[in-house]
């Protein structure tokens, strides 16, 4: 009498790991192709987008699907000087990029304090921060008004910059809460122990140690910040102070009866480049460093 025979578990066990394998099979295949229509989607129009900003109004309502005959170039520097999109792409960039140095900094801070010691209220401040996730937007606008016509700040880049850093202050602490949570003990009382004082623990020994977190979350933050919309529209009137998403609205609405297609698509591929950009270098960062913050 053979093994297989003899023993029915083992039959019953081989007939489980096929079945096992086989609906592995089913669901990676389904899974794939589900991802490979989704890409389809994402990625045809943006590459019709592009192609686009190169041709002319003309070309472009003639045969819009086909290679531009002429490659005009010249869409992007009317896009850049004639729209003011310029302007707007370096008035974003100061806003954006001085807003996600503070809010890395003071983020790292508090996750740090609070993942590392211990103190009276360390809960309540937690979850006080933690609450401003779930704060809307909208309903804050109008008494972000005020609070920045008080203080002189309306229309300006630096009360712009204040009220990114407050609205993304919540996200970065709760997401780095975890990783220095998880750093090991034993490497901060080295530090101690060789002489190192709290602030060169924290920022030449720590805050290396949680660059992976740091890299990830200064990613989500640059994505959010650069995108938004909302807040500039109502708290930046000023239009020598637009970002790009206001001078991009503001360019589309203008295009009413004489529309240039052409600079109006190489705006919008400005507008998307370094978004794109950032999120192709780090999105590897980004899938390995994602993790849950809970309080311990």
């Amino acid at each position: 009498m053979s093994a297989t025979t003899a023993d029915p578990s083992l039959l019953a066990d081989r007939k489980l790991v096929k079945r096992t394998h086989s609906s592995d099979r089913r669901f990676a295949a389904i899974s794939h192709t589900l991802l490979s229509i989704w890409a389809v989607i994402v990625i045809v129009p943006m590459l019709w987008v592009l192609m686009s900003s190169f041709k002319s109004t003309g070309e472009i309502l003639s045969s819009p699907f086909s290679l531009p005959n002429e490659w005009k170039f010249e869409n992007y520097a009317n896009a850049w000087s004639d729209a003011s999109i310029g302007k707007y792409f370096l008035n974003s960039a100061v806003v954006v990029v001085s807003a996600l140095v503070l809010v890395m900094l003071l983020g790292a801070m508090c996750a740090y304090i609070l993942a590392r010691f211990q103190f009276p209220g360390r809960r309540l401040i937690y979850y006080t921060m933690l609450a401003g996730l779930t704060f809307p937007v909208f309903l804050a606008i109008v008494p972000l008004f005020f609070q920045l016509q008080n203080f002189g700040l309306l229309n300006t880049r630096l009360g712009l910059i204040l009220t990114y850093v407050a609205f993304a202050l919540p996200f970065t602490m709760f997401f780095l809460y975890s990783f220095f949570r998880s750093l090991p003990h034993d490497v901060y009382e080295a530090s101690q122990i060789d002489g190192a004082g709290e602030w060169r623990a924290f920022f030449q020994v720590m805050l290396p140690m949680a660059s992976p977190g740091m890299a990830a979350v200064a990613i989500f933050n640059f994505l959010g910040l650069w995108n938004q919309f909302l807040l500039p529209v109502a708290l930046n009137t000023d239009q020598d102070n637009w970002v790009l998403t206001q001078g991009m609205s503001a360019y589309a609405a203008s295009q009413v009866y004489d529309i240039d297609y052409g600079a109006l698509f190489a705006a919008i591929v400005i507008t998307v480049a370094p978004v794109l950009v950032v999120y192709v270098i780090f999105q590897r960062r980004i899938a390995g460093s994602v993790s849950q913050g809970t309080f311990r």
